[in-house]
């Protein structure tokens, strides 16, 4: 039976870009890993498939607040611990890490989880984070993209350079099976790796693959190659081109099961329409205006901090025109064509989330908007992103979750062990 699926996005202290201001927000607590332990295991409560975790390789304006603290890597080795049966997924850019080194600790952690990781393979897109690995600037588009092809295709083999029942423990024989294993040889034009690994078989045979590519070159990685999708989507409509658009290139690429598409949520929960949007305007009244514009700057890649606040927002050039990241730019063109909202308007409505769905309402009225995505092809699931980091994913867990489960439409406790068996894909037992 298809349930929905739902990730916790554990971002600072949460996606509003003011959490941190506010009084009772948890900035104090970033590097202890009591908060994060908190945060995964309310997310197990609500039996959530996954918590995820992004990655930034530099610090751009302080001002902004934390984005993170620990490498996610670390800090999954530290959550497998404590939890039980919730995915672990983190972001791993293929731009700065080589095959060898991203496959041997993604299989040790899913090691230590029993099954449970995910990776979520990004090209990293920011001149900053590139002098940071010895570029000078960022490397082109399409060089990355190949790099990221190659990078998935060479740990996929050194993951599978085991086999499931390689290790026999024969005490009066060898550890393993000398067939079990073998050197792989890749030799491509970003990386060259031997193998084998040095660790077994993951549990999963392969952690699960994630990739959230919204530009033609990372739609069709996505179709190709990954296992879930993460997704930004501002409306139905816009959910539903990209998902029939990544099912319809699937199909085209041969592969025959339905990619599951997650595009990221942002929830404001309270009791009444009202409570819930004095919650946002809460967060908002707290966002300093300057440091919008430069974020907003940095999405349209030009200079708007002279433009009028309570003015239209100035015509921005067409989406083909555009050099930077489209993903994101192609979700504020939609929120301006859409809503046509002056310049504070559209700040405070990239605060949470960059332009991700927004809903503002009771559980019951948000329940319904996911469901509407869930049935019409809009979603398999969601990235939920709470705006504030503990209280808007309590508010979630406590008041949204039983709604979907008293529906029928989310789980009511964990079947599986496996992140994959939470995803209803299969174990790769076998290379």
């Amino acid at each position: 039976m298809r349930e929905m699926h739902l990730n916790l996005f554990i971002f600072g202290c949460g996606h509003h870009r003011a959490a941190w201001r506010h009084p009772q927000s948890a900035v104090e607590q970033l590097s202890d890993i009591s908060y994060y332990t908190n945060l995964a295991q309310i997310a197990e409560r609500g039996k959530f498939d996954a918590i995820f975790f992004a990655d930034w390789h530099a610090i751009d304006n302080i001002a902004d607040g934390p984005r993170s603290y620990f490498d996610p890597l670390t800090l999954l080795a530290a959550l497998a611990g404590v939890t039980e049966k919730i995915g672990l997924i983190s972001t791993v850019s293929s731009t700065f890490t080589t095959p060898f080194h991203a496959a041997r600790t993604l299989a040790s952690l899913d090691h230590l989880s029993k099954g449970r990781i995910g990776w979520n393979v990004v090209t990293s897109m920011f001149d900053s984070e590139a002098r940071n690995h010895g570029y000078e600037n960022m490397p082109p588009h399409e060089w990355r993209y190949g790099r990221a092809a190659e990078f998935i295709e060479a740990v996929q083999k050194l993951w599978d350079s085991w086999d499931a029942d390689t290790i026999t423990c024969d005490r009066s024989g060898d550890y393993a099976r000398k067939d079990g294993l073998r050197a792989i040889h890749h030799k491509g034009e970003h990386f060259t790796t031997q193998g084998p690994l040095t660790i077994p078989r993951p549990p999963q045979g392969q952690p699960v693959l994630f990739q959230a590519g919204a530009s033609d070159q990372g739609r069709a990685l996505a179709a190709e190659k990954a296992e879930a999708i993460y997704a930004v989507a501002y409306d139905l409509p816009a959910a539903q081109d990209y998902y029939r658009d990544i099912q319809r290139r699937a199909k085209l690429a041969g592969r025959d099961a339905g990619i599951p598409v997650m595009p990221g949520l942002v929830t404001y929960v309270a009791s009444t329409q009202a409570e819930a949007k004095a919650k946002q305007r809460e967060l908002d009244e707290l966002l300093p205006t300057a440091d919008s514009l430069r974020q907003l700057g940095m999405f349209i890649v030009q200079d708007c901090s002279g433009w009028e606040l309570d003015a239209p927002v100035p015509a921005l050039p067409p989406i083909e025109d555009f050099t930077g990241p489209k993903g994101r730019y192609a979700t504020i063109l939609r929120i301006i064509e859409t809503e046509q909202p002056t310049l504070r308007q559209l700040l405070g409505r990239l605060a949470a989330g960059g332009g991700h769905c927004t809903i503002v309402g009771t559980a019951e009225a948000i329940a319904d908007q996911m469901e509407l995505w869930w049935h019409n092809e809009g979603a398999d699931g969601f990235n939920l992103m709470p705006p504030s980091l503990p209280s808007s994913i309590e508010d979630f867990v406590e008041q949204v979750v039983p709604v979907l489960q008293k529906r029928g439409v989310f789980r009511s406790d964990y079947q599986t062990d496996t992140l994959r068996g939470h995803l209803s894909l299969p174990l790769t037992d076998k290379p």
